[in-house]
């Protein structure tokens, strides 16, 4: 029940965060984030798991934007980058299957990171159906770069978590099973 609590407590932190880093000047933008003249009805949103995830992606997602930079890499993009730089050679199939994205959308990510060169495709030594992938020079050289921005970021997002809640937290979100296919 603790550890529900701590998870609960924090979605809250994630929502505000959201909140704040979607704060525009314009008077449109900011209007939608204050406080409707009747209070909204979440129904049982409040109750769900899933609401709380997505609320918390979207933060996360935007402080991605704000710290990395937005015309960086997408948390996608990074996570690839990341997975090719530790394991040269890694087949597409692999990649997907490591970061739990559909191949299609795969495609998409390295299409564009090897567009910016960041990211080599070489006939794979074990399978002429598919490509070896490689991080390049350029793409080592952004990956340290960003490094530091990375860490920042996860520091602002989990800035009200200590240690052991922030592990907590990951514990929990690990035992979350995907759907049977």
């Amino acid at each position: 029940m603790l550890v529900c609590q701590t998870v609960l407590r924090h979605a809250d932190f994630f929502a505000n965060c959201f909140k704040m880093m979607t704060a525009k000047n314009d008077k449109t933008e900011t209007a939608m984030l204050t406080e409707p003249e009747h209070p909204i009805d979440l129904g049982l949103l409040p109750e769900l798991i899933g609401y709380h995830l997505r609320k918390a992606q979207l933060a996360v997602f935007q402080d991605f934007a704000r710290t990395v930079g937005a015309g960086e890499l997408t948390p996608a993009q990074f996570a690839a980058l990341v997975v090719i730089a530790r394991n040269p050679g890694l087949s597409q199939t692999g990649l997907g299957q490591t970061l739990s994205i559909d191949r299609s959308t795969l495609v998409a990510i390295i299409d564009r990171l090897e567009t910016r060169g960041l990211v080599k495709r070489a006939d794979s030594p074990r399978d002429r159906r598919s490509y070896a992938l490689h991080i390049s020079d350029a793409g080592r050289d952004l990956l340290d770069e960003l490094v530091a921005r990375v860490r920042a970021h996860e520091a602002q997002i989990a800035g009200d978590l200590d240690a052991d809640e922030k592990a907590v937290l990951v514990g929990l979100l690990r035992r979350i099973r995907r759907p049977a296919a």
